[in-house]
């Protein structure tokens, strides 16, 4: 054999070799790349939503994220279909005409 002799643990094992990792050159501007994609990823799916436009719109998005966890699913939706229906339940609902109440108010006279 060559009268290459390699190093040992004190418990006999020769130690694997550690690779050092590289802070310039490419890995740098790598991880630029992936934190720039990201960035543009969720700047994406932010600008799918439409700005708010009232304080009713507001109440029914706020409704609409709180509960979408906790509606079941049985027809596998998704999430953004059941928040959908959640946040339309919600406009439709604060929409209605208030004047049933003063109708009735009207008769008991």
């Amino acid at each position: 054999m060559g009268g290459v002799l390699a190093e040992r643990n004190l418990d006999g094992a020769i130690p694997m070799p550690r690779l050092a990792a590289r802070t310039s050159g490419t890995s740098g501007s790598l991880g630029a790349m992936l934190f720039l994609a990201s960035l543009a990823f969720a700047g994406s799916a932010l600008a799918e939503e439409a700005p708010i436009t009232s304080l009713q719109d507001a109440a029914c998005r706020a409704e609409a994220k709180a509960r979408v966890f906790s509606i079941p699913d049985p027809l596998n939706l998704g999430l953004r279909e059941i928040g959908k229906q959640l946040y339309f339940g919600c406009m439709k609902r604060s929409t209605r005409p208030a004047h049933h109440s003063m109708k009735r108010r009207q008769r008991r006279r």
